[in-house]
């Protein structure tokens, strides 16, 4: 790494592999009408014994997979950009 490159500031460490998800109440971002068995996100809010609460993904065809951890302001930084179009495909 060089001189140049900014310091890495990791606001989730003492969170990393700490978080306990085996009571998580997963939600699914569908639609109505969509077919069940299809693929999608889905998301839980799962309290820390240091007081915050974290909102986890995953994706519900490989739910033993990689779980992202957002902080409460991470979270609110993804979904106004979600609703403000930042992740929407070309047109």
């Amino acid at each position: 790494m060089g001189s140049d490159s900014a310091p890495i500031y990791d606001d989730k460490a003492h969170v990393r592999g700490e978080l306990d998800l085996s009571g998580a109440n997963w939600e699914r971002a569908a639609m109505p009408g969509d077919d069940p068995d299809g693929e999608f996100v889905e998301f839980a809010f799962v309290g820390h014994t240091d007081g915050v609460t974290y909102t986890a993904m995953r994706n519900s065809k490989h739910p033993d997979g990689t779980v992202l951890v957002f902080t409460p302001t991470e979270w609110d930084a993804f979904l106004k950009g979600a609703r403000a179009g930042e992740f929407d495909g070309p047109s």
